[in-house]
């Protein structure tokens, strides 16, 4: 499913239109960017956390040429399920 199936389905779901879904999603999803950015955690109960991790930096190989690379610090978001919605999907 790409964006544009979601916000059609979630248009259908919420009763909106699906310029008005395209909206929320929109705003849902520059509300977390904005969130994690400011290194701040997002709980949904029922749903999941959304939080950023930080890599160290490594070591890597170029496949292409055998080389060593340096691979710097960063920062990445992640999310993770929580319990009732996994157990929502195996049921």
């Amino acid at each position: 499913m790409n964006k544009q199936q979601f916000i059609k389905a979630f248009a259908e779901k919420a009763q909106f239109t699906q310029k008005d879904a395209g909206i929320a999603f929109d705003a849902m999803a520059a509300t977390i960017a904005d969130t994690l950015k400011k290194g701040e955690k997002i709980q949904i109960a029922g749903f999941g956390t959304f939080e950023v991790k930080k890599r160290a930096a490594r070591q890597g190989i170029n496949p292409m040429t055998k080389e060593k690379v340096k691979i710097p610090a960063c920062s990445v978001p992640s999310f993770k399920f929580g319990c009732s919605f996994k157990d929502g999907l195996n049921k």
